[in-house]
């Protein structure tokens, strides 16, 4: 049996910085698809890319309805897919929605989508997770700063740093209800965090996270080095981010809802092994293990 070597050594007894190791852009700049070479090369430089309008307004309007489908659906909420608020109750995530969903499957499958993730990628891709995240007002909780990639190489397995992530939004995103917020250029820096992987931490973290969690003086550290943008931009925008940029959302306390559905696309060349440092690997609806190339 091949042994992988691990480039990015995370979850041990203490917290280290480790400079990366894998490209940004995998494709080469003559690479056909629909970012313009300008626009790669701000996302090699910045880590994310963002985009004023991605799916058109009658599009936004099919994919709310379908979001609002699937919150209210009782089977989909008793599904273990469904997480939930600890405090409302009130959905919060519902993952694999392109499984869930022909609406969510065809978005995966748009040319203006899924393109755009072979372009950076420089490969086919499979889907590594769906999921529509709902922040409803009055009080939906965020999402702490993290590394995705630090998860989804401690706990499902992926040996490199060669998956995208976008997020397209459903809602209006505001500068005050939640939005996404990235430090640019930090994931050009692997954060290897500090401390052991409970078994099911899924379970917690998927509603607040802990392992995982940089500390409060390397994040400090971050912000100093490279600043933190929030995103903000009307339904049909969408914002494309590498998969070890530093990002989190803060808590949505305005009556205006923030709801999006976010796709992780991975290369067919990269894909999942045993975690890295985890007991036990993630569930399928969180990191896939069909790696059937999107067509």
């Amino acid at each position: 049996m091949t042994t992988l070597t691990d480039l990015y050594p995370t979850r041990g007894t203490t917290e280290v910085s480790v400079p990366r190791q894998d490209p940004v852009v995998w494709g080469s700049p003559d690479t056909p698809g629909p970012i313009r070479a300008t626009d790669l090369q701000r996302y090699e430089r910045d880590g994310f890319l963002a985009i004023d309008q991605l799916i058109g307004d009658d599009e936004v309007t099919v994919c709310r309805r379908e979001l609002e489908r699937i919150v209210a659906d009782p089977a989909i909420r008793a599904d273990e897919r469904s997480i939930v608020e600890p405090q409302s109750k009130e959905i919060r995530s519902v993952f694999e929605v392109h499984k869930l969903s022909p609406v969510f499957a065809a978005l995966v499958r748009d040319e203006r989508v899924v393109g755009r993730a072979r372009q950076i990628l420089g490969s086919d891709v499979y889907v590594h997770q769906s999921r529509i995240n709902v922040k409803p007002g009055f009080g939906a909780g965020g999402f702490y700063w993290h590394s995705d990639f630090e998860t989804w190489h401690a706990e499902d397995g992926l040996p490199n740093m060669r998956t995208v992530s976008v997020s397209i939004a459903l809602t209006e995103n505001l500068d005050t209800n939640g939005g996404l917020m990235i430090m640019p250029g930090s994931h050009r820096t692997f954060l290897g965090c500090a401390g052991a992987t409970p078994k099911d931490n899924y379970k917690k973290s998927l509603q607040m996270q802990d392992a995982g969690t940089p500390s409060d003086e390397a994040l400090t550290a971050m912000a100093g080095d490279y600043g933190i943008k929030l995103f903000t931009g009307k339904a049909g925008s969408a914002t494309w981010f590498d998969c070890n940029a530093m990002h989190g959302s803060g808590d949505n306390i305005t009556p205006f809802p923030r709801s999006n559905v976010f796709i992780v696309f991975n290369s067919v060349e990269n894909t999942a092994v045993e975690p890295f440092a985890a007991p036990i690997r993630r569930p399928e609806f969180i990191g896939a293990r069909d790696f059937t190339p999107v067509m």
